[in-house]
């Protein structure tokens, strides 16, 4: 048996950064749980956006959130409407000032994360339709029946 390690641990510092930049020495556990509330809320709220990956970065007053996606235009909304909200909604979670920012992925196609969702979501309408296929045919073999 060979030795399992985690493809981000092993690859941390060298060609990857950490998904959260700060450092905490009492408060590392508070701080830990807001992140993971951060991400979740941000995950939840725009699941539509097409959502890569999602950075947090903390200094003494301030939390920076930057949300990559490959649809901005639906994370930011009309006239920024959206951003104001999820700006505010993330401040009740965390005591600091947020600062949220919002990049563009250029290429889509070319990120693992939202290539595997992609393929997921294909997955799942495939799966409902197929079941929704033998369910019209066992009706239709019904009919035939009777006929």
């Amino acid at each position: 048996m060979g030795q399992k390690v985690h493809p981000i641990g092993f690859r941390l510092g060298i060609t990857k950064t950490w998904s959260a930049q700060w450092y905490a020495d009492k408060d590392y556990t508070k701080l830990l749980q807001e992140d993971l509330r951060i991400r979740r809320l941000v995950e939840e709220k725009l699941a539509a956006a097409s959502i890569s990956k999602i950075e947090i970065e903390r200094g003494l007053n301030y939390v920076t959130v930057t949300v990559h996606s490959a649809k901005p235009g639906v994370v930011i909304g009309k006239g920024g409407q959206n951003v104001e909200i999820l700006r505010k909604e993330i401040g009740e979670i965390s005591a600091g000032k947020v600062k949220l920012e919002i990049k563009e992925i250029r290429q889509p196609d070319l990120d693992a994360f939202l290539v595997a969702a992609a393929i997921g979501g294909q997955l799942t309408r495939r799966i409902r339709s197929e079941e929704h296929t033998s369910e019209l045919q066992s009706h239709h073999d019904l009919v035939c029946r009777l006929l």
